[in-house]
């Protein structure tokens, strides 16, 4: 018999083979390829600094109550994990090896320090001599001193050196590769229609006869290494200091963190390993993972575009949604129907738009929004900070928890209050991750009400590569709903389902969306054993929550149709009890699909939302979170159409099976790239209009 729920990390490693697949699909143009070997590494770094970290802990705790986040035991599953990335970073390192042979075909190369030509040798030396000689800073290791500082998202130089006439003596040292200052990739000079590229780190091994000339120095083997630590910071109880005080204290307290996975080039000095381990004090149960020259991988999604041109993502986005295509104020439209935007297919503008007319309007007299990871240089910022000058009384409340966001928020908070913005910062034990706004005006003395519902956040950044649905609206429910949350939000202490209560348009987490959610489940069962017509369609990143999890069951059990796209995490299984199994995909492609969508048959009475939260408990219990209902037929329809493409993709789309084997979906219809076909599906509806 199946297992009932695949235990959710081993679920999240099946996601990231996804990423891996597109990195080693030959039908992916090259520079994706070597993008997406970026993300998986990014991915993995922050798995190992989570929730890798999170199992150690609960096993380190002996506590039932700490493991009840795991399906399993612990310790199991973190020996499974240990397994699958092994035999993951083997796939990578293939993956790899076969991208640099198609780069060779296009006359890009990546130069080892060993391979430089005179002309390359004379660069190398003089540009790090101007501009990277400043940031590197030799570190001697041995038995006396202390162990240096390891920044957990640093790359490091090992380098065990000695002089010719010592037979057995070794000195070791390590350098923190600077690539923060100066970049991980540098191009040199090269013969016509070649592309040459030296890593950072073998400018600076090049080097290292230089940087250690004082010494005396003249054998040098030198290889990358990293750590990565334990992110996860607790916040304490001092009713003393302010959340933003705590926050602050617990990024500082992450540099404290246990390491979880030491990576080091397989070719590196083995004593100088052995010491590093050591000093580190890793043990048998860590991950001490021999590896390739190249770590931090991470950076090679921003690797230069030295490639031959091949069409760019953005050539088939961002045009503009045809009620804006004319420039339209956004405002006047969005008083008069409900817009879904649609990223990144769509424009973000229009939400900047509308911020920038709400700060210009002299009728404008409020800005409520919520923001949980802002682009770096946001335009939204700019736009509410202009509000404020402009004498709008604007309100943001800034999740401060938003995980490695936390200093740019803090950065933002003082910026954002500096120019009289009331900055509201959390609830005690609970994030705020939905994605709201209103905006208030008062002409003569009529109040007139508008903003948005987004499933992503208000970022214009990531508005480029996420796939996400933005609701413009003036519906007066939606608006009285929104105002409801904002009056919590101002009164972090009350009991929440004092303040937010009787919804007519918002589900809310934690007051209402489970038990809506299960409630509209239980209809479609009742239909599907009245023989009805009964169907559940559900996107959304993770599906993970034990209890929804089960009702979908009881629901399969039923004979209801569930089509289930889900991104990433999935815990579900099929049971062979299932009157009809459960439709799982899963649909990794250029776009991160970001969306959460929720559509119920109702009898016919057909019910959608929009929503910010995926179906894990920590989402729909402990966070605010919201899902917007979709009155607008037209807007239904849209999202239906989408929803259906995406079903039909037979391109990037993975059956969620029992086994995580992550087959593609095999059919004998005709090719269907979701994303290419929900761009067309977009794109006409401007020549329509």
């Amino acid at each position: 018999m199946a297992k009932k729920f695949i235990p959710r990390d081993i679920s999240w490693l099946s996601f990231n083979g996804r990423v891996l697949q597109e990195a080693a699909d030959e039908s992916v143009p090259l520079p994706l390829r070597i993008k997406f070997l970026g993300i998986f590494s990014n991915n993995l770094d922050e798995f190992f600094r989570v929730r890798v970290a999170g199992l150690k802990r609960a096993i380190d705790l002996k506590d039932k109550s700490a493991n009840q986040s795991f399906y399993e035991d612990p310790q199991l599953i973190l020996e499974e994990l240990n397994v699958r990335v092994i035999k993951q970073q083997k796939k990578f390192d293939n993956t790899w090896n076969r991208i640099q042979k198609e780069m060779a075909k296009q006359n890009v190369f990546i130069k080892t320090s060993e391979e430089l030509s005179p002309e390359q040798q004379k660069f190398v030396s003089e540009y790090y001599q101007d501009d990277v000689e400043s940031n590197v800073i030799p570190l001697i290791l041995d038995d006396v001193r202390p162990m240096p500082y390891i920044r957990d998202k640093s790359l490091y130089l090992g380098i065990a050196m000695g002089k010719s006439e010592w037979q057995y003596e070794t000195k070791f040292a390590l350098i923190e590769i600077p690539t923060s200052q100066n970049g991980r990739f540098v191009q040199l000079p090269a013969p016509k229609d070649e592309k040459h590229i030296i890593l950072l780190e073998d400018v600076i091994k090049f080097n290292l006869p230089l940087i250690f000339s004082y010494f005396g120095f003249d054998v040098f083997h030198a290889h990358v290494f990293k750590v990565t630590k334990d992110a996860e910071f607790d916040i304490d109880n001092d009713i003393n200091t302010t959340l933003v005080e705590k926050i602050s204290k617990g990024v500082k307290n992450r540099r404290k963190g246990k390491p979880t996975r030491f990576i080091f080039d397989q070719e590196m000095n083995p004593k100088l390993v052995e010491f590093l381990i050591k000093k580190l004090n890793l043990s048998k149960k860590d991950s001490i993972i021999p590896g390739q020259k190249i770590h931090n991988f991470k950076h090679f999604m921003d690797f230069p575009n030295v490639f031959k041109s091949y069409y760019q993502p953005q050539e088939r986005t961002s045009f503009p949604h045809p009620y804006f295509q004319n420039y339209e104020r956004v405002t006047d439209t969005v008083l008069k129907k409900d817009v879904l935007l649609s990223f990144p297919y769509h424009e973000f503008r229009p939400i900047i738009d509308l911020l920038r007319e709400a700060a210009m309007d002299p009728d404008v007299k409020t800005i409520q929004i919520t923001a949980y990871r802002l682009a770096s240089n946001s335009k939204v910022a700019n736009a509410l900070i202009n509000a404020a000058r402009n004498g709008k009384e604007v309100t943001v409340m800034l999740e401060l928890r938003a995980r490695f966001d936390e200093e740019n928020n803090l950065d933002w908070k003082e910026k954002l209050e500096l120019e009289g913005i009331k900055v509201l910062t959390g609830i005690p034990n609970k994030k705020v991750h939905a994605k709201l706004c209103v905006i208030k005006k008062r002409t003569g003395a009529k109040t007139i009400q508008y903003g948005f519902v987004s499933t992503g956040n208000i970022n214009e950044k990531t508005a480029k590569l996420y796939g996400d649905y933005c609701l413009l609206t003036s519906n007066r429910d939606v608006i009285a709903d929104i105002n409801k949350v904002f009056n919590y939000l101002r009164r972090p202490k009350s009991n929440p389902a004092d303040i937010i209560k009787n919804c007519k348009s918002l589900l809310i987490c934690p007051i209402d969306m489970r038990r809506e959610l299960l409630h509209f489940i239980d209809l479609e069962i009742a239909e599907a054993k009245a023989g009805r017509k009964a169907s559940i369609i559900i996107k959304v990143n993770s599906l993970s929550d034990k209890d929804m999890i089960k009702k979908l069951y009881d629901a399969a059990n039923a004979g209801v149709k569930i089509d289930l796209i889900i991104r990433g995490i999935y815990c579900a299984t099929n049971q062979k009890t299932f009157k009809l199994p459960m439709n799982a995909i899963s649909i990794v492609d250029e776009y991160l699909e970001h969306a959460r969508v929720m559509y119920f048959y109702n009898a016919g009475k057909e019910l959608m939302y929009i929503s910010s939260a995926d179906w894990m408990t920590r989402n729909l219990d402990h966070r605010i979170e919201a899902a917007v209902k979709i009155t607008s037929k037209k807007i239904k329809e849209d999202l239906k159409e989408m929803l259906y493409i995406q079903l039909n993709d037979n391109v990037k789309a993975r059956m969620l099976n029992n086994s995580l084997s992550n087959h593609y979906v095999e059919n004998k219809k005709d090719p269907c790239r979701s994303q290419i076909e929900i761009y067309k599906y977009l794109k006409k509806k401007i020549t329509d209009h």
